[in-house]
């Protein structure tokens, strides 16, 4: 008697609960469709616009953050160095080259998933174009680690894996079509653990 209802009330539960973890994985996988990859770094210029596709609106509503507008400034993230390896918090990076023309930009580490790690207050968990000092040529050399090294460093975590996001702000290349035409910065593994 209470078989068939039963049996009806699984397969809904199974049916709705799949649907809402399903969604809620897409949500998370991606920002949305229109990346465009330079290198390591990663950006969805039309992520923030009205032409967004659904899933980028859906993830925009979901993670409640403040998005720039087309010609106020762009993100960039990078989740892996130039080599392809997933960036490590045990390991060590250099950060080289030039960015792309910016009146101000800033580069930060979060977590996998997209969070500030907790760190100490006293560490430089981010910089930005005002602190940085740059090569004679212009071009930044910036090391990523969790202990403090010489010159520009940028505070990474002490273990796990993190990504860095380089948001450029009042760029052209917020507003441009030439996106694939630019040049960002290089980041290269030069030791893990105690080096």
């Amino acid at each position: 008697m209470f078989r068939v209802p039963f049996l009806v009330a699984i397969a809904l539960a199974i049916a709705f609960g799949g649907g809402i973890w399903s969604t809620r994985l897409a949500l998370d996988a991606t920002i949305g469709f229109g990346a465009i990859k330079l290198g390591s770094w990663e950006a969805f210029p039309e992520a923030q616009t009205a032409d967004a596709d659904p899933y980028a609106k859906s993830h925009r509503a979901n993670a409640g953050k403040l998005l720039y507008a087309t010609a106020e400034g762009l993100s960039f993230t990078a989740t892996t160095d130039d080599s392809g390896a997933r960036l490590s918090g045990s390991c060590t990076y250099q950060l080289t080259g030039q960015t792309p023309t910016a009146r101000f930009w800033t580069l930060f580490a979060t977590g996998p998933d997209g969070r500030p790690p907790a760190a100490d207050a006293n560490l430089p968990s981010s910089l930005n174009s005002r602190m940085v000092g740059r090569q004679p040529d212009g071009s930044l050399d910036i090391t990523i680690a969790s202990r403090a090294r010489p010159g520009n460093w940028l505070a990474s975590p002490q273990q796990g894996q993190f990504r860095l996001t380089l948001t450029l702000l009042d760029t052209p290349a917020a507003g441009s079509s030439g996106l694939i035409d630019l040049s960002m910065p290089a980041i290269r593994r030069i030791g893990c653990g105690n080096v």
